[in-house]
């Protein structure tokens, strides 16, 4: 991943960074999951990554979604 992709969900749960990256992917937007959680006690955050020209959409679809 290089400095071109834009953040688009931060979350303390993976599972649900997760869900969000594979219903975007499902969308046919390419994303990507930065986990930032320490071990062993999993504090900080999930961070999911698209390309630029795709960061609206997926804002858009998130949101649309209730996720």
């Amino acid at each position: 991943m290089n400095d071109s992709w834009v953040k688009i969900y931060t979350s303390k749960d993976f599972f649900k960074s997760e869900m969000v990256r594979q219903f975007l992917v499902d969308n046919n937007i390419e994303a990507v999951i930065l986990n930032k959680q320490g071990y062993p006690y999993n504090i900080g955050e999930i961070e999911v990554y698209v390309q630029p020209l795709f960061s609206l959409q997926a804002i858009e679809l998130i949101a649309q979604n209730d996720l």
